[in-house]
């Protein structure tokens, strides 16, 4: 290195916006430290739905050209500035979603501030952020597990434990799908002592559902009124809660699946066009339903606490090489995973 040439990092960016081709890997500056920040190396980030909206170029935050790419992260802190009380370096982290949201309730200006969109994100060799902007992982986790956290994790323990209503023991959980959220759903559904009732496209599934804590699975294609099977199954009472990760393509049914005074989770209310929803689908029913945006730090460190004490193990479909990383875009966007798809680190 010459004198005074500034270190460098291999980093992904976002140069354009509309598809895979604006994503490019390449060298940039490694980012300063300031008096409160820690600088990470990323050992493994993770995808998720947002991911792949920013790339489209039709996320709800405008993400500037040049930004590096994805909120979740986890690695190991290598260094600290100099007002640090937080982290030392060794310790094991992984990256909030809302960098400045630590506890109460969201404000559109906390919403704005995210890695990946507004902030650089975590796929580079390095990150760097405020200390406050960061939780310690669960011991038992690997970094490529604590990778898948950040988002799924958290917006499926906050769509159990929030609303009016948290999830209580003996009470009864609708999932969809296979994705991340779903299945963090389950298993914290489990954790609570819940019934799990899954509903989803790939009945070939659906004996690892059922490894997973699912007491029913129903194979939508197989029933396209699978509300029917879902109210069967309960005696026709309809379940207690509804974690609804699909949005308007399932919403109605869903809705016709929940119990008189359900609690209806919507974490997937993503556009959908010519899709429309009947007012009377509430007649008859006090539905709660509250809408999910991820978590504060506050919510993270819980969940942390509670897969720490049950040594709950996230499920991952698929690791891909950084080098990979466009790769791992498209066959998360084909729909194709079993929970999360996972990207290793730089230097992993």
């Amino acid at each position: 290195m010459f004198p005074h040439q500034k270190p460098r990092m291999r980093a992904y960016r976002l140069n354009a916006f509309g598809g895979m081709e604006g994503l490019s890997l390449g060298e940039r500056d490694l980012p300063g430290l300031g008096r409160h920040d820690i600088r990470v190396r990323v050992r493994a980030a993770s995808l998720n739905y947002r991911d792949v909206m920013i790339l489209e170029g039709r996320y709800a935050f405008a993400a500037p050209a040049g930004i590096t790419p994805l909120s979740d992260g986890a690695g190991e802190v290598i260094a600290v500035g100099a007002g640090v009380t937080r982290f030392a370096p060794g310790d094991r982290v992984a990256g909030v979603y809302f960098q400045r949201w630590i506890d109460g309730r969201l404000t559109p200006e906390l919403a704005r501030e995210q890695f990946g969109c507004t902030h650089e994100g975590m796929l580079a060799e390095y990150a760097v952020a405020d200390e406050s902007s960061w939780v310690t992982l669960p011991r038992h986790l690997s970094f490529e597990e604590g990778a898948t956290l950040p988002c799924a994790a958290l917006t499926a323990w906050s769509a159990l434990t929030g609303g009016a209503r948290p999830v209580l023991a003996g009470e009864t959980v609708l999932v969809l799908g296979t994705g991340g959220v779903a299945l963090f759903g389950l298993q914290f559904a489990k954790l609570f002592g819940a019934r799990v009732i899954a509903v989803t496209s790939r009945i070939e599934r659906g004996e690892q559902l059922r490894a997973l804590g699912a007491y029913t699975v129903i194979d939508s294609k197989a029933t396209p009124d699978w509300d029917v099977a879902v109210r069967a199954a309960t005696e026709g009472r309809g379940v207690d809660h509804v974690l609804e990760s699909i949005g308007p393509d399932t919403l109605e049914r869903s809705i016709k699946s929940a119990a008189f005074d359900a609690q209806l989770a919507l974490v997937g209310a993503f556009s959908s066009p010519g899709i429309t929803l009947d007012p009377r689908l509430f007649g008859g029913r006090l539905i709660s339903i509250h809408r999910v945006a991820v978590g504060s730090r506050a919510g993270f460190e819980a969940m942390n606490r509670a897969i720490t004490h049950h040594r709950l193990q996230p499920v991952i479909d698929r690791v891909f090489d950084f080098d990979d990383a466009k790769q791992a875009y498209v066959y998360f966007q084909a729909s194709h995973h079993m929970g999360k798809v996972v990207i290793a680190g730089a230097s992993s």
